[in-house]
Order: C-alpha cells, then structure tokens, then sequence
C-alpha cells in the first residue's frame, strides 16, 4: 500500500472509535511506530483536526465527518462472507440487524458492483453442524453484548445439561464466545458463587438488569479456561508450531481445547487444555514434524509409543 493510500486508510479508521491507539495503527498496516507519528503529521498538515491524548490514543475533532465512504470489491466480497457466516451462526436479532447494515453498505455501492455481490450470493455457502432445532434460535446475543459493554447484571433462566433442571440465575457476563459451533456465554453465576459456562441453546429467558457490578476482581476468559482446566484434571498442552501448519490447523485446534495463541515470530506458542492425553497424542501425530512439544513430558513419552507401535506394525 502506498502512503497515499495508507494516510486515507488511517483517517478511516481515527472514524471508526472514538479513540485509537497508534500501535493499533501500526499493527494494522504494519509499520512502525515512528511511522505513524509521521503520517498522523502528514494529516494534521493537510487540516485533519486530530486530537491526542498522552499515553491513550488519537481522535477526530468531533465536529470533523467524512464524506460517504466508497467500498472496493474486495471489501464488498468480505461483506458478503460475513453475511453468509452470520446468518448461519447468530440468531434472529442479530440478522435482523446485520441485514438492515448490509442494505446501507450496498445502497452505496456502484452498479458494477452491486452486480458483482449478486453473481457471488449464490455461489458461497456456510454448513454448520448445529441441530436444527436451534436454528433461528433467539440466543440473546444482541442483549448479552448490551450487558457486557455496560457492565449490567442479566437475569436467565437456564436448563441444566446433565440434571435437565431449569433454575434462575444472576450474572455478571465476562465474555461471549463461540466454540464448538455453539454460542457460550461464560459469567460468575450468584448461585453458585463461582464462574460458569451457559451454553445460549439452553436459556430459555434472559433480562439485562438496571443493576451494574464493577468487574474490577472479573477473571479474562483466558485465566478462566486456565481455572476450567485446572479444576477438571485438564492436562496443560504446550505445543511450538511451524507457521507452515497454522492455516491446517485451524479447525481442529478448538476441538482439541485451543485457550492461547501466541505468535513468536519463527512460530507460534499454543496451549490447550485436554483430558485425553492419548486422544491429542494421535492428534498431534497427524501434524507430523511440523510440532514440537514443550508440555507435559507426558505427552511426548505417548506420541513415542504411538510412533514405536507404527515402525512395529509396518516393519
């Protein structure tokens, strides 16, 4: 991208909130701090009203508009993924509101591309795996997103999996997540005392409360699928993976208990938490040498039995 391209690029996105990092500047277009800080120059010479608060971020004057932003192809066709993608895996409030946006975007659109999205819809197809029944499904997502941005308490009705026992929980929501082709909501439950993991399949009800809690002493979700992992006899898994294998794994890795991510430059560091360590070592064969384990030293003693037992068999 060429830096005319990338100045129009970073006014778009100083619109987008209402405050940006540079250094999200500087990850999306990979460049430089110091970079930015030129570019955001370059911008307030040619006018462009941009404020800065020290240590938090940049931000457009709030009297400062855009005209009407023109999309690209390219950009069209990601729309069009994305609504394929959503309609498949929310639920009705949320197509509902994500149609109503996406006849905006294409009200802007010029004719030559309008008819480019309408020779693609028919041609792109999302399958889910998720039961029928669940399908068109009200899942509250549009009200759980509500209570998590205002910190607002909710109120569920919740069946239980294994007693099939409907009760009445209070929660503080901690974060939305979808895994397994499910939506979860993962909260701190009053009932209970401690945190939980509510699939939205099973809530029958759901009411965001006036009431706010703080969130202060809140687990991330990363440290509670480390508590989930640890209280159920999870094994910790560490794998260093070859960035040549990322983009196969990227499915699989969820089945497996994928809770981190990190990427190391020459890899990526990823941890799971599994209770089946002879299960994930099969898992971990099918890689071939493209993983090298780091945890537990247990792991690696199966994937050598698992390999003996091969070389014994095709001798």
């Amino acid at each position: 991208m060429n830096r005319i391209d990338r100045l129009s690029a970073i006014l778009i996105q100083l619109q987008s909130k209402k405050v940006v990092r540079a250094q999200e500047i500087a990850d999306r277009f990979d460049i430089s701090l110091r970079t930015v800080y030129r570019d955001i120059r370059a911008l307030e010479q040619a006018g462009i009203p941009i404020g800065a608060e020290a240590g938090t971020g940049y931000f457009l004057n709030a009297s400062y508009h855009l005209p009407p932003v023109m999309f690209t192809k390219e950009e069209a066709s990601a729309f069009l993924v994305a609504e394929k993608l959503i309609m498949k895996m929310s639920d009705s409030k949320v197509n509902t509101a994500f149609e109503s946006a996406l006849f905006k975007i294409k009200s802007v659109l010029r004719v030559s591309e309008k008819e480019y999205l309408d020779c693609l819809s028919s041609k792109i197809e999302v399958f889910t795996n998720v039961a029928p029944m669940c399908k068109g499904q009200d899942l509250f997502l549009m009200d759980i997103t509500t209570a998590l941005a205002n910190k607002r308490l909710l109120e569920v009705e919740y069946t239980a999996h294994y007693s099939g026992q409907c009760s009445n929980r209070t929660l503080e929501p901690i974060s939305l997540c979808n895994y397994g082709m499910r939506w979860h909501l993962i909260a701190y439950c009053h009932l209970r005392q401690d945190y939980r993991d509510f699939r939205l399949d099973r809530v029958s009800s759901l009411t965001v409360l006036e009431e706010q809690f703080s969130g202060k002493n809140q687990l991330s979700l990363n440290a509670y699928f480390k508590k989930i992992a640890k209280e159920n006899s999870l094994f910790e898994i560490v794998l260093k993976v070859q960035h040549s294998m990322v983009e196969s794994m990227a499915s699989s890795k969820y089945w497996f208990g994928l809770i981190e991510e990190l990427d190391q430059g020459d890899y990526y560091l990823m941890r799971f938490a599994n209770s089946n360590l002879k299960t994930f070592a099969k898992w971990v064969l099918s890689l071939e040498d493209k993983v090298e384990i780091m945890a537990p030293q247990a792991l690696t003693i199966l994937v050598k039995n698992e390999v003996a037992l091969l070389h014994k068999h095709y001798k």
